[in-house]
């Protein structure tokens, strides 16, 4: 049966009248589970082509070798007798350190066996000891510091000495620059900072436990007990009960003044690194060389948008509004935060007549592989092909690997797809840098490797894995990770593909959502796993349709989480006063919706530990990409010139030019914040009457 339906992939057959061309070599490939081969004559090439990773013992070996040649370019790059460009030796420092480094970064989350895991994490403590041996390396930091003050004894390029600038960047951050007493004491700061992020985030994610009496009667079944008390796991968005709802927010986002006092102190300590460091607050440093530059800009764009969000999310929520009220009964019900979720699922499942998994059938994960195979051939003459692997390349039998080929150039990388779950492996979708592209010494280039990881269902016999529309876009948000490092062809490792500022490192894949979410685009492969019957164009306006649902009180909500991170690294960070009273006053000020008292959303807000500062990125990325796609690919999405332009202005260039440079370039327009936020809101009000037309047919 499994050997038929295999057969029946790969045939032609006639269904309703007319011929149905069937998937190509690549869909049917990733609509089956990758073949297990038996190893009887070739040798073990080791985790990803690496001869010292034959076995675990090799991560030692790639440690020690990293090390000594640390030491070797340490030598070199505080020599007289110097013949290479400062810049080129610290490439290659970075370049050594992050091929171990982030090799043993992602060995340590993803392989299932300990021995590795172990082993991956030993070297990244080794590595990280290295890394803090340079940032004390007072002679090497002096060395690159005259070179980007008076210039290099060699030629360079303007590339060059913005690659330098990052280094000693870099280096200043931890503050060498400093006296040494200023400088401990910003070690013992960046240490502590580390420390409470760690609590901070555990404490995040802790379930409310409390006594059986503070829940409703009528309710308590409704969530896990544990002996007399009920267990809080979080917020249940989308249950029916509006009881429920309510209850699952106040009290799963009670204050706590352990996390309150995490949460302060991380703040503080941030404060303090930044002015010990030169800088106002710690959103300026944090803000060093983004695409925004400085937090005045985000402040402005943050301003600008949600004045020209108010009336349009008021909108929303006054629909929201309407709906509550024909479903509870009551005249005098308003929409509250714990309800907006619920109700935009209740839009699609009304207005659109979106059903449960009524579009699974459509995207098979083969169907969507060969729509980004469409896709990247019609943009950038790049075709993706799947590659048998060696014994001992993958670190599970479930790994797929593709060659990315472009028609002229060849060779460009390879992405391995870890898409399927497994016990142990983190619920995340992620893109890792296995290894970065570069240009060598003999003019070839360094190939990069990347891994894109998923949490995909295992495909089983009678069927491939089949994805919601949400997984759809997600899939081609880390391809466009992956083919943000493969279309680099950058000098420097430093600054490849998405090794740029946070802020412009999502633009690429948030572009791909563009496209995931285009009818056109859907068109080429949005096809019936069994039947292979195109889906419907209803079918297809509702599923683009439901992707912009109360798209202002959406990105409203972006906005005030936005404005909270600001404010909370910001001049305010060292005032007296609980987060709490400045999330209340943020909120009164950028979101449509009042607080509820005596929640603290904020304590579980664990986004302010890895992208403090930074959240705001999120919606910038979001902006350009808007901006991108209606300049250059709404007319049509598959224009070659304009992917050619896009491939060579923007993602060949990684971060090695500024990004607001890089932008302003491609969109022949500076890059004003009342610029993104037009653009913004231009797409919103689009989308928005494309709603309208399609509930008015319906």
């Amino acid at each position: 049966m499994l050997q038929l339906s295999r057969t029946l992939l790969r045939s032609r057959y006639w269904h309703r009248g007319r011929w149905v061309s069937t998937w190509t070599p690549l869909a049917t490939a990733f609509n089956s589970p990758p073949a297990r081969r038996l190893n009887f004559t070739r040798d073990d090439v080791g985790l990803f082509c690496m001869p010292e990773l034959r076995g675990f013992e090799g991560f030692y070996l790639l440690r020690d070798n990293a090390e000594s040649r640390t030491q070797e370019l340490i030598s070199e790059a505080i020599s007289d007798q110097r013949r290479r460009k400062m810049v080129d030796i610290f490439d290659e420092l970075s370049d050594t350190l992050c091929k171990v480094a982030d090799l043993a970064e992602f060995v340590r989350i993803a392989h299932p066996q300990s021995k590795y895991t172990q082993a991956a994490e030993q070297a990244c403590i080794s590595i990280c000891g290295v890394v803090e041996s340079l940032n004390t390396h007072k002679p090497i930091y002096q060395a690159l510091s005259h070179v980007v003050q008076h210039g290099d004894k060699l030629p360079t390029s303007e590339v060059d000495r913005h690659v330098a600038r990052l280094f000693l960047f870099d280096f200043e951050q931890c503050g060498i620059h400093l006296p040494e007493e200023e400088r401990l004491r910003v070690v013992r700061l960046n240490d502590y900072i580390l420390q409470l992020g760690q609590k901070f985030m555990s404490g995040a994610v802790q379930p409310s436990v409390l006594p059986r009496h503070h829940v409703p009667e009528a309710i308590r079944n409704y969530f896990p007990t544990s002996g007399d008390n009920v267990i809080i796991t979080g917020l249940c968005t989308n249950a029916a009960n509006v009881q429920v709802r309510e209850a699952a927010y106040r009290l799963y986002l009670q204050p706590s003044d352990s996390q309150e006092n995490l949460l302060r102190d991380l703040l503080l300590c941030r404060h303090e690194l930044a002015r010990s460091c030169g800088f106002e607050t710690y959103a300026h440093r944090a803000l060093n060389g983004s695409t925004m530059e400085r937090p005045e800009i985000v402040h402005e764009f943050i301003d600008e948008l949600s004045e020209k969000l108010r009336p349009r999310a008021e909108a929303d929520f006054a629909k929201m509004t309407q709906m509550k009220r024909r479903e509870c009964g009551r005249a005098d019900a308003m929409v509250e935060v714990w309800d907006t979720p619920y109700f935009t699922t209740q839009m699609r499942r009304q207005s659109l007549e979106e059903q449960t998994n009524e579009f699974l059938p459509y995207f098979s994960l083969g169907g969507c592989m060969e729509g980004l195979d469409n896709l990247l051939r019609a943009l950038y003459g790049v075709r993706l092909e799947n590659t048998e692997m060696e014994p001992g390349e993958s670190w599970h039998n479930d790994i797929y690997k593709l060659a990315v080929v472009h028609e002229r150039e060849g060779l460009l990388g390879y992405i391995y797809c870890d898409f399927f779950e497994r016990t142990g492996k983190p619920n995340q979708d992620c893109h890792f840098t296995i290894k970065g592209g570069k240009r060598l010494p003999d003019g070839t280039y360094q190939l990069p490797v990347v891994v894109v990881m998923l949490g995909l269902a295992q495909p089983r016999w009678s069927g491939p894995t089949l994805l919601s529309p949400a997984r759809v876009d997600n899939l081609f948000h880390e391809m466009g990770h992956a083919m943000h490092s493969m279309l680099a062809r950058t000098e420097h490792q430093h600054v490849t593909g998405t090794r740029c500022s946070t802020d412009f490192a999502e633009v690429p894949s948030v572009l791909m959502e563009y496209f995931a979410s285009d009818p056109r685009v859907l068109r080429t492969f949005a096809r019936h796993f069994q039947t292979h019957e195109p889906i419907s164009e209803d079918m297809l306006r509702r599923l683009c349709a439901s992707k912009h649902l109360f798209a202002a009180s959406e990105t409203q909500l972006q906005v005030f989480y936005s404005a909270l991170d600001q404010e909370y690294h910001g001049a305010g960070a060292q005032k007296d006063g609980s987060s709490t009273e400045t999330l209340r006053s943020v909120q009164s000020r950028f979101y449509g919706l009042p607080y509820v008292e005596n929640t603290a959303w904020q304590l579980r807000f664990s986004h302010l530990v890895g992208y403090g500062a930074k959240y705001y990125a999120y919606l910038v990325s979001k902006t350009i990409a808007s901006w991108i796609w209606q300049t250059y690919f709404e007319a049509n999405p598959f224009n070659r010139q304009a992917g050619e332009k896009y491939r060579s202005e923007i993602l060949a260039h990684g971060g090695a030019v500024p990004s607001r440079k890089l932008v302003a370039n491609f969109l022949q327009r500076e890059m004003t914040p009342s610029v993104l936020a037009d653009s913004l809101i231009a797409e919103i009000d689009a989308d928005e009457l494309k709603i309208k037309d399609l509930i008015s047919r319906s």
